[in-house]
């Protein structure tokens, strides 16, 4: 006989305020160089390709390793790696906000990236051990989703401001004080888990995995700015080569990194995949508006960084409500359903945007980010709910790598419609530079005398705006067919409330607390 899982108490709520700290912080270091960079480049003097790995590396490291730390987090202890993630990123933190030169900041940021890859899949894998109950780890998974859509749009304000009144590692600085909490709260507060039988570690999958994303990351990053190169067709290609040896591994190895049995669970492999499509509508939205705020409206950096935080308030109360929603008894397939149709529709009011319309851009992000949000907060829940709880770290991880596939994909394949718009639209005999991007027309355009500048200038903010439309309307497309996928694939799939320890007859494999755990 099963009796109900044990509901959370203040203690547990208080961890997952803990808890917060580092998602918040790990989120936020994908954009906290944005205002920072101009005077990394006069301090440090780096060349072009030491600034993109100043500004890439972290991203890249963090997203190879993903897989890696969520599989080592199931064997030596998800809080155990979560508090040497907290010691390596502040570590890392320290030395970036003290390098003296380009290598220095590089090899920090790549630190970073390490500790990222621990922090993120171990706060997720976490909250699965401390709200055991449906309906709280909802609410917990709600925030978490929110408190991290959140932190990206934080980063790049943060750092302006941090720069504005500071020297640039300043914006490194502030990870230290959370970290240092973390350290101190952590063993108090939170409980130890791991899976009680992990199997041999397979060594040979790391390799196989970080050959599998890193190029076919790096390559759907660069097609935005440089189009169909040969060398990232390539790139994405040799990737999905080694994804294919990394998934025949873990289908014959004895002991696998990524068990195949998280594929078995109900409802898992589709909320895998519609995530993964949630965060090419994320990220996709990213590349236009970050540019139409600042190339087509004229705003300053750090005015676009703090006029993009206005659409952030919708997102704190769509993850509560969809949560609400489903605990009333509204089946979650209408919920996702939902949530894409109303991201689709925010697509749709980006495709009403002219040259000036602030309003409608802001509004169209802030409607299609809290229907994102809707969609990965129920999709989180609803994979680690299938998930066995040892497997929490492995489930967590290939949600994360699949989060930054689907956004890396979601920049490539938008940024790739807006380009080729761009171009079909400026005119014909514009200099080289005006034919690439945007960015290229602005500065020819400056040298420009009188009209003929002006001129250049107009017709390249048409442009792209017209690229932005045309990008919007097939994202929109994507999202609706998403929510047609969502409610045919998703009806009724529920996660089974789970049994309490003392009546499960399996007990002697579910995850180990120690005595300090919950």
């Amino acid at each position: 006989m099963t009796t109900n899982p044990p509901r959370a108490g203040r203690r547990e709520w208080t961890a997952l305020v803990v808890l917060m700290l580092p998602l918040l912080l790990v989120s936020m270091d994908v954009s906290v160089l944005y205002f920072a960079i101009p005077e990394i480049s006069a301090d440090l003097e780096p060349s072009g390709t030491q600034q993109l790995w100043i500004f890439d590396i972290y991203g890249f490291v963090l997203a190879g390793l993903l897989m890696t730390m969520g599989s080592i987090g199931d064997r030596v202890g998800r809080r155990r790696l979560l508090l040497l993630g907290a010691v390596a990123f502040g570590a890392a933190s320290l030395l970036a906000a003290y390098a003296h030169t380009a290598e220095t900041l590089i090899a920090a940021r790549a630190v970073l990236g390490i500790g990222g890859a621990t922090l993120m899949p171990s706060t997720m894998a976490l909250v699965r051990t401390m709200f055991t109950d449906p309906s709280q780890r909802a609410k917990a998974i709600g925030l978490w989703s929110g408190v991290m859509t959140a932190g990206m749009a934080l980063g790049s304000v943060m750092s302006g401001v941090l720069v504005e009144h500071f020297w640039w590692g300043s914006v490194f600085l502030v990870n230290l004080p959370a970290m240092a909490l973390l350290l101190v709260l952590g063993p108090v507060l939170l409980p130890e888990s791991k899976n009680a039988s992990p199997g041999r570690f397979d060594l040979l999958s790391v390799p196989l995995s970080m050959a599998a994303v890193l190029p076919v990351v790096y390559g759907l990053k660069e097609l935005p700015s440089e189009g169909w190169n040969v060398r990232y067709v390539v790139s994405i290609t040799v990737g999905l080569l080694f994804a294919a040896l990394f998934v025949q591994r873990q289908r014959t190895s004895a002991s696998p990194m990524i068990s195949p049995a998280l594929f078995r669970g109900h409802g898992f492999t589709p909320a895998l995949v519609l995530n993964t499509v949630s965060a090419f509508g994320m990220m996709g939205s990213a590349y236009f508006t970050t540019q139409y705020l600042q190339s087509v409206l004229g705003k300053s950096a750090l005015e676009a960084a703090l006029w993009s935080l206005l659409p952030s308030v919708l997102i704190g109360a769509a993850a509560p409500v969809a949560a609400q929603l489903v605990q009333r008894g509204v089946e979650r397939a209408y919920v996702v359903t939902a949530g894409f149709a109303v991201a689709a529709g925010g697509y749709g009011l980006l495709a009403l945007a002219g040259t000036d319309s602030l309003w409608l851009v802001l509004a169209a992000c802030g409607v299609l980010a809290a229907g994102i949000v809707v969609v990965m907060s129920q999709l989180t829940d609803l994979a680690l709910g299938s998930a066995p709880v040892e497997k929490a770290g492995s489930a967590s991880a290939l949600l994360e790598t699949g989060t930054e596939f689907g956004g890396a994909l979601g920049m490539a394949a938008l940024g790739s419609i807006g380009t080729a718009l761009y171009r079909h639209g400026i005119p014909s005999d514009a200099p080289a530079p005006a034919q690439e991007t945007l960015g290229g027309a602005l500065a020819v355009s400056a040298e420009l005398p009188g009209r003929a500048g002006d001129a250049l200038a107009t017709a390249a903010r048409e442009a792209f705006t017209d690229g932005m439309q045309g990008a919007a309307i097939g994202a929109a497309l994507l999202l609706l067919g998403a929510a047609v996928l969502a409610a045919a694939g998703l009806r009724h799939i529920r996660v089974r409330p789970e049994a309490a320890p003392q009546d499960t007859a399996n007990a002697e494999q579910a995850d180990q607390l120690s005595p300090s755990g919950v």
